[in-house]
Order: structure tokens, then C-alpha cells, then sequence
């Protein structure tokens, strides 16, 4: 159900219940109300038939036939007056105690109010206004139904005793009269009621710019007002035109059920006179259509459609101002656009072909974007810094305008204030109470509404601190953090749909910025979450990636699976163990351990970092194109992925993969299997092959190159060189040289063969134990 067909359910509700509830409280006043209303309804009754007697009486050479059944009509005449007379006084004992009961629940729900500590300043208003305008309305009503009731009653059931033929033709038309009069009877509530509303918020901008129109000038802001203020016209006459469209439906509607029925008749003549009617008969059925039905259509149709209308725009507002403020209940202001449930009516956001660029020759930070957000999702936009997150949010609540495209919010192009809101990351906190800076945007907020509000985004600490909601704040006093709190208060009270934080918790911890989003997430509307952090990713419905040439949105798992940028953006973000394993929103820990992916045995990315030639923490093996391992990682005997473990390989022998270099003893002139290294300092390993060379140094840990590793040293007693000897596969033992400076960093130069050593780059930096005695 969209919240216009609420509205207009709720209005014809309104109507239903308050009828329904005056018959039911009572019964004795409306019951004397329908016996003098019939009394009056007899002229109605009789008209019909005297008229058609007399005609063919007279037609007929029977004067005083004719004269009598005038007569008749004459007393009936008097008998209407008579009822018309005496309907008065119990149509006063209905309307006046409903008075009493409305002035009684104005005055409650005002002291309610006061009790809570919001003063109601349209309390006296209401009294004296708005419950009067209700009074003559309500009593106005009950006339116009009571009439249309018992004069289209009588009038058809003298056309069924004149012939019933004629009643059957004026029963269509009329019908389909009232149900298109019945079928616009909410919408032209709803659009009265916005009506007006514009007409309120003109006179309140207006009023504004006058008292504020020398700040204005000074500070160059004319144009912006003059934009805003012509949107408040431009609404206001769009909603005097349907209004004044609701007016022609209904001039429609009695034309169907007042005049459609005497055409029908005066058409069906000759097939009427065929089957027996008479000059008479003919008309006394236009009679009672023309004198009858027509005039109390016509009063049906005029009063509903005015003081009917009037009735249940001040009468909702009676109500909805003086109803108790349940604790349990989540506030929603009267003028609030959630969404009701059932069928949505437009996405919350719609963009389509949208393209951004800060300048005519500038490159595009957007271009040609397509995305549709429902009403009630919640969106996290991630993507690397600079990218255009922030610029998709300021398009997305109307502060930019796109070059290209379409930018649209709950059916209407962006920028209404009262479609979003949207929170940047620095937050604007004015002088002023604490209270003032939450109700800013929802003036009409109980308090009740205000605590829920304060304790969901967590400024329970803060409030207590500054010493409660009705202390003067002074922004300059509080920290970042604070300010966004307030910030992210405000919006979540606030009534409009759709909420947008762009990196609006930049500031708070990761459990403040999580129970914050967590509290919009449960607030009804839609949540657009440009991330700063991604564990809002994770706590996310769906999840758009930006990477500069393309959007990818998806849910969590899917993007898992198939976007190399989302992985490597969470795999920055999450450390150690996979994301899979940790809980959904927790924080984790710097590090260069990227999430697995179902398949990696070895739990490696297949991915590399970007930031491998600059990190020298990272031990990349099998490929730096494909993947890459934590630093340490190899030091602790782990093996590279894709190489072969403990595999023994002899001077000379070709190898069929590389490998690393453990701490196992082996002896002298033993085959090294590759996962081992010498023992003693005065071994090498050559080829493959422990060698004994006494006075040679060693490394306490072999570089963790593939392959068998020799250690050597020129004539001295100085540090000489590494060779590191890595065989591609298929070929035989080869040199590497590793130079080692006075740092635990060393530098991996390509010899000369075809391409470097499987897993290490050329001119990579990785982690080289300092060898003994250093």
C-alpha cells in the first residue's frame, strides 16, 4: 500500500468510525433524528406519483381526480415542513455531545503534552477553532447524508410502484455516480491536506526571508532562496490544480448519477410507452429524478466535497495531536512519508545513466551509472579513496547535479529536504540546547520519541556529561566524535524516508559507529551507508563496490566470489583470519592476510597486493602475479603454494618445482631435501648436496628463496656473498645472487636466466636473517 492509498484509506476510516461510533453511543437521539427525517423525506415520496396521477387525470377529463392528488402533494408538503421543523433538536443532541468529547480530548492531550515537558502551543487554537470548525461540519454532514439517504430511498420506491421498469434504469447511473464520487473522496482529502500544508509552509518561508532578508543579501543568498522558495510555490500550485481536478471528477459524478438517469428515460420512451407506461408516467418518473435524486446527488456531492473534506483534514488533526504518546510506540510525525507495507509505489533511489565530473573538461567520476534502491534497503557504497562514494552521495541528495542522467528519490528528482537526509563526515552541531540540535528536523517530536532516539545512537554518555537535553551546547567544546553523534541523533529522528551517512561515524570507535548504523538499520526507511569502515559492508544488505570504470553491487557473499576489489578491500581491512570466520561487524586487526576463497587449499589469495613492491613484510611465492603470503610465513616452515615439499634433490639433478629450506640436519655429502638446511656454521649447501668447508659462516635461517641454497664466502674473514641457486622446472641448479648489507633485508637480483625465480620478483624486498656472528 503506498502512503497516498493509506491516506485515503485512512480518511474514509476516519469518516466510517466517527458515524458508526455516533449511532452506537446514541442510539436514542439518531433513532427520533431518522423518524423526522422521514417525515420530511414524504414530499419526495408522493411527488412522483401525484404528479403522474394528475397528468393522466387531466389528460383524462378528470379534473377532480386531478385536483385531489394535488391536494395530496399539498399535505405532504406541510408533513415535510413539519419534519424539517423538529429534526432540529435531535441532531443537536448528537453533534453537541461529540463537542464536548473533542474538547475534552484537546485539553487532555494538551495536558499530556505539558506533563511530558513540551509546552502544545495549538492547544487554545484547537479549542477554539478547529473544535467549532469540527462541530458545524459534523452536524452539516449528518443533514446532507440523512437527506440523500431518505430522498433517493423514497424516490426509488416511488418509481418501483410507478413502474418498475423506470427504476431500473435510473439505478445504474446513479450507482456508478456515487462510486466514482466515493472513489475520489480520499484522494481529494489528501490533496486538500496538501494543499494546505503548502500554503502553511509558503506563508512560514516568506516570513522567514522577510525577518532574515538583510543577512540574506549580505551573504550572497539570494539565488538559493529564490530556488527554494519557488519549489515551495511550485508544490503549492500543483496542489491547487489537483485540487481543482478533484472538483471537475466530481462535477462528473453528479452529471452521471443526476442527469444520466432523466436521459436514460427520456431515451427509453418509446420502449417504455410499449410496455404500458403512460404521458403520466413518464413524467412522474422525470419528477422524481429531476426533484428527487438531482437535488440530494447534488447536496451529497457539494457538502461532502466541502465541509466532508474539511471534516476529516481538522478532524485527523484533532485527533492525531491529542492522542496519548505510547512508550512502545516509535514516533512518526503526521506528515512523515514511510512507507506503510504492502506494494511500494516508487524506489527509494533511482539513478539512471547518471555521469559526474567536477568541471566541463574534466574526467568523469561517475559515468553512465545505473542503480535502483527499494524502499526499506540498507546499501554500503565501498570502494577505494577518492573514487567517488562521497560524490554518489551528494547526487544522490541533490547537492550536485549530474551532467548526465537521472537522479531520482522516491519518484521525484533529488533534492527535496523532506525526501532525505543526509550526514557528512564533518558534522554541523549550532549553538544552542542539545534537544534543539536533535529536533531540528522533527520539531514536532515528543520527548518520549527524543529518549528512544538517545539511547539507539548512543548519546546517553554525552547527555549526562552536558547535563541533560536542555543544556546550552557549545560546539567548540565537544570532540569530533561528539559532534557525529548529534549529527546521527538528528537524522534518526527526523521523519524523512531516506537517510544517507557518508562517513558520518568516521570519528567514533567500531562499536559506537556499529550500534549507530545498526539503530538506522532498524529505523523504518532506507539506508545508504558510504563506508569508511568495512565492517558497515558486512552489516549491510547489499553492497555497491566502486572501482572507478565499473559498479558491482551484490550481497556480501557474492561479492566474495566474484569481485577481486571487494576481497582485496576487505582483506586490507580484516587480519589474520579469514572474514568468514570472524564475527559479522568485529574490527580486526591491521594485516596482509587476504580472506580465503572456497578452492584455495592453502589459504592464499589469488590475488597479489597492490603494495607488494613498497612492503617489506611480504614474502611472495609460486608467482607474485598470483598470490602472495604474510611475511613469516615461509620462516615457519609453511610451504609455498604450488610448491612441493620435502622433495630430494642432488647436485645437478633437475628439479621439478621449487621449494624452501627448513632447519632439518643432514650429513655430509648427504642428498638435501629441499625444507632443509645446514646445521653447523662451517657447512654449505651446494647444489643440493651438504658440502663441508670449515671457517665459512652460515645463516642462522637460509633466505627464503625456491630452491637449494649454497652459502659461500670470498678469502677474508668479512661476510661475502649469498648464491642463492633457484632451478626453474625442468632445469638444472642455476645462481641467484642475494647481496646482504648490514640489514635483516636483503635484495633479490634475476641472473641470467630466462625470467626470475618462480615467486620472487626482481628487486622485491623480503625478510633476510643476519647471519652469525653479525
Amino acid at each position: 500500500m503506498t502512503v497516498a492509498t493509506a491516506s485515503r484509506r485512512s480518511t474514509a476510516r476516519l469518516l466510517v468510525r466517527l458515524l458508526a461510533g455516533t449511532v452506537r453511543a446514541r442510539p436514542r437521539p439518531v433513532a427520533r433524528l431518522a423518524a423526522w427525517s422521514l417525515a420530511e423525506a414524504v414530499p419526495t415520496i408522493v411527488f412522483g406519483q401525484a404528479v403522474a396521477r394528475a397528468v393522466d387525470a387531466f389528460r383524462g377529463g378528470r379534473p377532480a381526480v386531478a385536483a385531489c392528488w394535488l391536494a395530496v402533494l399539498a399535505v405532504s408538503a406541510a408533513t415535510g415542513a413539519a419534519g424539517a421543523r423538529r429534526l432540529y433538536r435531535p441532531l443537536a443532541d448528537v453533534v453537541e455531545p461529540f463537542r464536548d468529547e473533542l474538547v475534552r480530548a484537546v485539553a487532555g492531550g494538551a495536558l499530556r503534552r505539558s506533563a511530558d515537558g513540551g509546552p502544545d502551543t495549538g492547544a487554545v487554537a484547537r479549542l477554539t477553532h478547529q473544535v467549532e470548525i469540527v462541530r458545524d461540519t459534523f452536524g452539516g454532514i449528518l443533514i446532507v447524508l440523512r437527506g440523500f439517504l431518505f430522498a433517493t430511498a423514497g424516490a426509488l420506491a416511488g418509481m418501483a410502484t410507478l413502474m418498475p421498469e423506470v427504476a431500473l434504469l435510473v439505478v445504474p447511473p446513479l450507482a456508478a455516480g456515487l462510486g466514482l464520487f466515493g472513489a475520489v473522496f480520499g484522494a481529494a482529502a489528501v490533496r486538500q491536506r496538501r494543499l494546505i500544508v503548502g500554503e502553511e509552509r509558503i506563508a512560514e518561508r516568506t516570513t522567514a526571508l522577510a525577518e532574515g532578508l538583510r543577512d540574506v543579501v549580505a551573504c550572497g543568498g539570494e539565488d538559493g532562496l529564490r530556488a527554494v522558495l519557488g519549489r515551495d510555490v511550485d508544490a503549492q500550485a500543483a496542489a491547487a490544480r489537483s485540487v481543482a481536478r478533484m472538483a471537475a471528477v466530481r462535477a462528473l459524478a453528479l452529471a452521471i448519477g443526476g442527469w444520466g438517469p432523466a436521459l436514460l428515460i427520456l431515451g427509453a420512451a418509446p420502449w417504455l410507452v410499449g410496455r404500458g407506461a403512460t404521458a403520466g408516467t413518464l413524467v412522474g418518473a422525470l419528477a422524481y429524478v429531476l426533484h428527487g435524486l438531482h437535488p440530494a446527488l447534488e447536496s451529497l456531492v457539494g457538502g461532502m466535497g466541502g465541509s466532508g473534506l474539511r471534516l476529516a483534514v481538522t478532524l485527523g488533526r484533532i485527533l492525531e495531536t491529542s492522542a496519548p504518546v505510547k512508550e512502545e510506540d516509535d514516533f512518526v510525525p503526521p506528515l512523515g512519508t514511510f512507507p506503510s507495507g504492502g506494494t511500494v509505489r516508487e524506489p527509494a533511489v533511482e539513478l539512471r545513466g547518471v555521469t559526474f565530473a567536477y568541471g566541463p573538461a574534466a574526467e568523469p567520476v561517475i559515468r553512465d551509472l545505473d542503480l535502483v534502491v527499494p524502499p526499506g534497503e540498507h546499501l554500503a557504497v565501498v570502494g577505494p579513496s577518492g573514487i567517488g562514494k562521497s560524490t554518489l552521495a551528494a547526487l544522490i541528495a541533490g547537492t550536485l547535479r549530474p551532467r548526465a542522467g537521472l537522479v531520482r528519490v522516491d519518484g521525484s528528482p533529488a533534492g527535496d529536504p523532506s525526501s532525505r537526509v543526509l550526514i557528512p563526515q564533518e558534522a554541523y552541531v549550532f549553538d544552542g540546547t542539545l534537544r534543539d540540535n536533535l529536533v531540528y528536523l522533527a520539531p514536532a517530536a515528543p520527548p518520549a520519541a527524543i529518549a528512544r532516539t538517545v539511547i539507539a545512537v548512543g548519546l546517553e554518555e554525552l547527555t549526562r556529561r552536558v547535563g541533560g537535553l536542555d543544556t546550552p551546547l557549545y560546539p567548540a567544546a565537544l570532540s569530533a566524535g561528539e559532534r557525529q553523534l548529534i549529527a546521527l541523533g538528528r537524522a534518526h529522528l527526523a521523519p524523512a524516508p531516506l537517510v544517507v551517512l557518508d562517513e558520518a561515524g568516521s570519528h567514533l570507535d567500531p562499536a559506537a559507529e556499529a550500534a549507530a548504523e545498526e539503530a538506522f538499520a532498524r529505523r523504518p526507511g532506507t539506508l545508504i551507508v558510504i563506508a569508511h569502515r568495512m565492517s558497515s559492508a558486512l552489516r549491510a544488505r547489499r553492497v555497491l563496490v566502486l572501482d572507478g570504470t565499473r559498479a558491482d553491487l551484490g550481497e556480501h557473499a557474492e561479492l566474495l566470489a566474484r569481485s577481486p576489489l571487494y576481497r582485496d578491500l576487505l582483506g586490507h581491512w580484516t587480519a589474520g583470519t579469514s572474514p568468514r570466520d570472524a564475527a559479522p561487524g568485529a574490527d580486526a586487526g591491521p594485516g596482509s592476510q587476504p580472506p580465503l576463497v572456497l578452492g584455495d587449499a592453502d589459504g592464499l589469495h589469488p590475488v597479489a597486493r597492490p603494495d607488494l613492491a613498497v612492503d617489506a613484510g611480504q614474502v611472495v611465492a609460486d608467482g607474485s602475479d598470483l598470490q602472495h603470503e604474510s611475511g613469516g610465513y615461509l620462516r615457519r616452515g609453511g610451504p609455498a603454494g604450488g610448491q612441493v615439499e620435502h622433495f630430494e634433490l642432488a647436485l645437478g639433478q633437475r628439479a621439478a618445482s621449487g621449494g624452501q629450506l627448513g632447519e632439518d640436519e643432514v650429513g655430509v655429502d648427504d642428498p638435501l631435501p629441499v625444507g632443509d638446511a645446514p646445521d653447523r656454521p662451517d657447512e654449505v649447501v651446494q647444489g643440493g648436496v651438504l658440502e663441508h668447508q670449515p671457517g665459512r659462516p652460515r645463516l642462522d635461517r637460509p633466505p627464503h628463496v625456491p630452491g637449494p641454497v649454497a652459502v659461500r664466502h670470498q678469502d677474508g674473514d668479512a661476510p661475502g656473498d649469498l648464491i642463492a641457486q633457484g632451478p626453474r622446472h625442468g632445469e638444472s641448479v642455476e645462481a641467484r645472487k642475494i647481496d646482504v648489507d648490514q640489514s635483516d633485508v636483503g635484495r633479490v637480483f634475476a641472473a641470467d636466466l630466462g625470467h626470475p625465480p618462480s615467486g620472487i620478483d626482481g628487486g622485491h624486498d623480503f625478510p633476510v636473517p643476519r647471519p652469525a656472528g653479525r
